[in-house]
């Protein structure tokens, strides 16, 4: 598991629970999330199976679930896994790395990842699009989202925690320019069909500006 991979692992794990306890009801206060959720699991209702890939403890592909969706989960953190497995289980829930997912080749309709690539390098970003370019089928659905700036950080800028929610931690965060994700994207084999950008909702969001990309898995593969 490369560095990064690890830490971010360790980190997650260290709260999984106070971070279970504080986010599990945060989508009723994200009022455009859920028109988004909303639009993906219509646009892929059809198609077979979704994941959530950073899913954390499982509440947004509960949503998923409870709208219709096949959904499954995936995350990096054991201890995130365990939650959701005890939380949902009726959902079908693994460990694993957005950088290598053990997936078969066009086996998902789409998927979602919150905020899923806000620890990755650029490198390691381009690795995950071009996994999700292999796991979703042509045709099918990405939904990512993302921090943009603050007041402080600009895009192409990290942030470094070294404690959170109560635990030690060595986690980087970085804000990131939606032009470079799409650009990403594209080179990758999908295509952004629509972006929204918003400022925080509420007081447990951290005050970034953030967006939001759907993506279609194109018929031609640029990456190849």
């Amino acid at each position: 598991m490369p560095t990064n991979e690890a830490s971010v692992r360790t980190s997650y794990d260290a709260v999984a629970e106070r971070y279970a306890d504080a986010f599990v009801d945060e989508l009723t206060e994200k009022p455009l999330e859920r028109g988004l959720l909303d639009a993906f699991v219509e646009l892929t209702s059809s198609s077979g199976r979704v994941a959530d890939v950073g899913c954390g403890p499982g509440h947004v592909t509960r949503y998923l679930v409870d709208r219709g969706a096949d959904a499954i989960g995936v995350d990096l953190s054991p201890g995130m896994i365990e939650i959701a497995r005890r939380r949902y289980a009726d959902i079908e829930f693994r460990v694993g790395s957005l950088t290598q997912l053990d997936f078969p080749a066009a086996s998902w309709a789409g998927a979602v990842g919150l905020y899923s690539i806000i620890h990755l390098s650029p490198r390691e970003r381009a690795a995950a699009y071009a996994e999700l370019a292999r796991v979703v089928r042509v045709g099918g659905w990405l939904l990512l989202s993302f921090h943009v700036s603050t007041a402080t950080q600009s895009p192409g800028s990290t942030i470094h925690l070294g404690t959170w929610l109560g635990s030690e931690v060595d986690l980087t965060g970085w804000f990131i320019d939606p032009e470079e994700v799409t650009t990403g994207l594209v080179a990758a084999g999908f295509s952004v069909r629509a972006r929204l950008d918003r400022e925080p909702w509420s007081d447990r969001e951290l005050a970034s500006h953030r967006a939001y990309l759907l993506a279609r898995r194109s018929a031609h593969d640029s990456a190849s």
